[in-house]
């Protein structure tokens, strides 16, 4: 069975698109209609005019494709493909941190729950969490539940931030040795890595952006040679958009098991059978709403 053809075919039967992020397999990516980070396909999806969205990702993803498109069917390939960073932080946990701080504004990284979305002011990526903190003014804030990306925000804007211990297991797993022994192996190379590094790891790189920061960077410098310090998925499209270029991974063990749920064989099924469906409840739906339209007006 030749799957790319098949999922063609059944996506133009049922109106389908395919969304991936940039940490999927290379195959998945290869024959989504968009690819992108979270703030691009969470654009992408308010966007699309398809009556199924099959989101390759994890569920917090699927869960804000829900949430921007009521009355559209969301389905995710692998239910199981969720988000340990997600799961660090829990609405009664969040409501007792907020009983603490009184009259404190939540950011909430997208990555987290709908419920924890609902709880919060804002929302923001990796992309542009910089410009949504700034957005709020002098407002005092609480950052959730990623603390090197709310650490990172700390440093370019000069501002004191609460931040939630939450963090991304995979990034952790890129340590400032690994930046050294990738700089010794390649000494030409630029070192560029995503904010949900340890502060120790970002101190050592050249260029510090999201999925999509890091290929416009490879994509504009002049440089010829790149060590990469994020989840292996981005290298596929980097060595596909870049020819000519080199890509070394900082360390190979940045590898997210979750992102690699999602393949061509369970999107061909889910899509054949409709399944798996992510909804959200419509009270939490509508809480969460604001916070994630509040965030796509930054830009």
């Amino acid at each position: 069975m030749d799957l790319a053809r098949e999922i063609a075919s059944l996506k133009a039967r049922r109106n389908a698109v395919i969304l991936a992020h940039n940490y999927t397999l290379g195959d998945v990516q290869d024959i989504a209609d968009f690819l992108g980070d979270s703030l691009e396909l969470a654009r992408k999806v308010t966007a699309t005019t398809a009556d199924i969205i099959v989101f390759c990702g994890v569920h917090f993803m699927a869960e804000t494709a829900a949430i921007l498109n009521p009355g559209k069917t969301v389905l995710m390939p692998d239910a199981f493909a969720g988000c340990p960073m997600a799961n660090m932080i829990t609405p009664k946990e969040l409501a007792a941190r907020k009983a603490e701080l009184p009259g404190v504004k939540v950011v909430t990284y997208v990555n987290s729950t709908a419920a924890i979305k609902a709880m919060s002011d804002i929302c923001c990526t990796s992309a542009n969490a910089v410009k949504v903190v700034q957005s709020m003014g002098n407002a005092e804030i609480l950052f959730v539940p990623d603390q090197y990306l709310g650490h990172y925000v700390q440093t370019q804007l000069g501002k004191k931030l609460h931040l939630w211990p939450g963090f991304c297991p995979t990034h952790r797993r890129i340590r400032p040795r690994d930046i050294q022994e990738a700089r010794n192996a390649h000494p030409a190379a630029k070192v560029t890595v995503h904010p949900e590094c340890m502060p120790e790891t970002i101190a050592m790189a050249d260029h510090v952006g999201s999925t999509s920061g890091i290929l416009r960077y490879c994509r504009e410098s002049d440089a010829d040679e790149f060590i990469i310090g994020t989840e292996l998925g981005l290298l596929h499209r980097l060595k596909k958009e870049n020819p000519s270029k080199r890509f070394y991974p900082a360390t190979e063990l940045s590898d997210c098991p979750n992102m690699k749920l999602t393949t061509l064989e369970k999107i061909f099924w889910s899509l054949s059978d409709m399944e798996y469906e992510i909804t959200v409840p419509e009270d939490i739906a509508e809480r969460a709403r604001a916070p994630i339209e509040r965030m796509l007006e930054v830009v």
